[in-house]
């Protein structure tokens, strides 16, 4: 079974403070993201939407796509997200992979 990596983007609000993060565990990142429980930028601005992600079989591409993506210009970052998910739905309480 090969194991699966995620680069994701976490948003407060529709076109609001957003982060970039990668993980082998969306679900359980995401959890903690919401609750609060990793101290830092996520928590200080209320970084609680899952609105973005993209899954990955290998390490090194999803980190190297999170390090693409850190360095984007905020504009593209969000025509990114409005891409796939024009809505800014928190995509959370729907995965599946």
């Amino acid at each position: 079974m090969n194991k699966n990596y995620f680069v994701y983007i976490m948003a407060s609000k529709p076109k609001g403070a957003a982060y970039i993060g990668m993980t082998s565990d969306l679900s359980r990142r995401v959890y903690e993201h919401r609750l609060g429980l990793i101290d830092g930028y996520t928590k200080r601005f209320h970084i609680k939407k899952l609105v973005y992600y993209e899954i990955y079989d290998e390490v090194i591409l999803a980190i190297e796509r999170e390090k693409k993506l850190k360095k984007w210009r905020r504009d593209w970052k969000l025509a990114l997200i409005e891409a796939r998910n024009p809505q800014w739905n928190d995509l959370y309480p729907s995965l599946n992979y």
